[in-house]
């Protein structure tokens, strides 16, 4: 199981202060913008900003460190069995005696799937759901299939519906909930394999797919912009991208890096339908190489230190 502690360089009782300063420092320096062409650096980005959506969701981090579930959020294989992670679905069905395992009891399993394959359907006719000698049992439901759908981060941060292929080849549109994020899972009702007491059902896990500029902190949306000197000195109207589409943005006069904008209602639906914002950190960016703002820097004069509040 991947360690999303060793993954950003924390120890496992770091605060949340330095989870948040060790992943930023990580995602600055891997960052795609910086690192073009370098699919290296693209992958342990993607993979260090799978490991900062665990670790700085308290209830996530949580049951990560009780084993309940991996880094992408989805529940921990009972008795040695996986599902595997990855793009995309891949339906699971009970052919291999461990289909319907879709983690719906407090430890992330389905334990009426598991004891009714175990007692071929013993299972029902009390609150207990133990075995009664000489009741009579209602025929069992076909199997439980599980599916994994890989989503776009900004589908996921708009609540774009999703078609999936079923098992039999079928396509329906999924319409995702509120609240969505890697390791959400959705019931299909009656999707499931076909069985004398009627057809299980289908388990989507959802997996939220990491984005190459935007970051999720929480229902909010992250994006570090950058501007150049002329902007950042002067102001003005910048074309901004969000998961709705582009916008444009006033920039104020003398805006220095590490300044932060928001948007309202440009970040993910909460789990009460409430949307969070985009929050937007300027970076000043300077030309490699530019002969007339060498030339200005040369003849241009100024009291202001900005190291001054640093140095005695």
């Amino acid at each position: 199981m991947a360690d999303p502690y060793a993954i950003l360089g924390v120890s496992k009782g770091a605060s949340d202060k330095d989870i948040k300063s060790a992943y930023r420092k990580l995602a600055k320096a891997l960052h795609p913008d910086y690192n073009k062409d370098n699919k290296e650096a693209a992958a342990r980005f993607s993979e260090v900003t799978r490991a900062y959506d665990l670790l700085s969701d308290k209830d996530k981090r949580a049951r990560f460190d009780r084993g309940e579930i991996d880094i992408d959020g989805n529940p921990a294989a009972p008795f040695g069995f996986g599902g595997g992670s990855g793009g995309g679905f891949r339906p699971q069905g009970r052919g291999n005696d461990n289909a319907g395992f879709s983690g719906f009891g407090n430890d992330g399993v389905d334990f009426a799937d598991i004891f009714d394959g175990l007692f071929g359907g013993f299972t029902g006719g009390g609150a207990s759901g133990g075995y009664r000698p000489g009741t009579r049992q209602s025929a069992p439901k076909g199997a439980n299939v599980a599916y994994k759908l890989a989503v776009d981060f900004t589908d996921a941060a708009a609540l774009k519906p999703q078609r999936i292929t079923l098992a039999d080849g079928k396509t329906i549109d999924l319409k995702l909930p509120n609240g969505v994020e890697t390791g959400t899972q959705m019931r299909l009702n009656g999707k499931g394999q076909s069985g004398p007491g009627g057809a299980g059902d289908g388990i989507v896990t959802i997996e939220v797919r990491p984005h190459r500029f935007f970051r999720r902190d929480g229902d909010n949306v992250r994006l570090d912009l950058p501007i150049s000197l002329k902007e950042a000195v002067a102001g003005g109207q910048v074309r901004v991208p969000t998961v709705d589409g582009a916008v444009m943005l006033k920039i104020k006069p003398g805006s220095n890096s590490g300044q932060q904008l928001r948007l309202k209602g440009k970040g993910f639906h909460g789990k009460t339908g409430a949307r969070g914002d985009q929050i937007i950190e300027l970076q000043v960016r300077l030309p490699e190489s530019d002969a007339a703002l060498a030339k200005f820097v040369e003849g241009w004069t100024s009291d202001f230190d900005p190291r001054s509040q640093l140095l005695p």
